[in-house]
């Protein structure tokens, strides 16, 4: 399984720090956020390939969190943590619209079982990806950013696809001449340079696209 993003929200400093450590040993980049407050700041700048969540919290609860990223039409997977084993509260929190539900105490062990599966699903192909505040229909080939429309081209539409996919890795020149245009030899390096500044001019500011000299370009660092 490749490393992932993983936001965790829990009020709890010593739960944050040992989910933390056991994720970070698993090789994933872990974020962790003390109330709903701050997770949806969190995912306002960059939408995390998974989020783990505790039910219980002052403010905005794990419930009223995923309703909230269910409500802006975020796909990404949800894992719920809670004392609560009653099948009422699962219920509340699949309704809510949580993947999965654990419940403590856990071991580690199936806590990453879990990741994993949640992992998996999440990459699947969806028919909305997501990155911070852009969004892409797959099936429309339509593209918005803080809720203005991109007007993407057929090809910036498949190029910005490529980098959603590949968020926070770097896509070598090859590979975008390989994927949107078809075969390596259909058009030149250039090419591929000149449609990234037209993808970083209809994203706007701030910017979301570095060049990493030599190499390629990158969605998010």
């Amino acid at each position: 399984m490749a490393p992932a993003a993983i936001l965790i929200v829990d009020d709890d400093a010593p739960i944050r720090r040992m989910l933390t450590r056991t994720l970070e040993a698993e090789g994933h980049a872990v974020e962790a956020a003390a109330d709903g407050g701050a997770a949806l700041a969190a995912v306002e700048r960059s939408v995390p390939d998974l989020v783990v969540v505790d039910v219980t919290m002052p403010g905005v609860d794990g419930l009223a969190l995923s309703r909230r990223l269910r409500g802006k039409g975020l796909a990404v997977p949800i894992l719920m943590l809670t004392a609560r084993d009653a099948v009422a509260d699962r219920v509340a929190g699949l309704d809510a619209g949580a993947d999965d539900y654990l419940v403590k105490p856990f071991a580690a062990e199936e806590l990453l079982a879990r990741v994993r599966a949640l992992l998996r699903r999440g990459r699947e192909p969806e028919e909305l990806l997501a990155f911070g505040d852009v969004l892409f229909d797959v099936r429309t080939r339509t593209a918005r950013r803080g809720g203005r429309d991109l007007g993407l081209s057929a090809r910036e539409a498949d190029l910005l696809e490529l980098l959603l996919l590949n968020a926070r890795q770097v896509v070598r020149r090859e590979v975008a001449l390989e994927r949107v245009w078809g075969s390596p030899g259909a058009a030149s390096f250039n090419a591929v340079d000149r449609y990234v500044s037209y993808l970083r001019r209809k994203l706007g500011d701030p910017p979301l696209i570095e060049t990493v000299r030599g190499a390629g370009f990158v969605l998010g660092r």
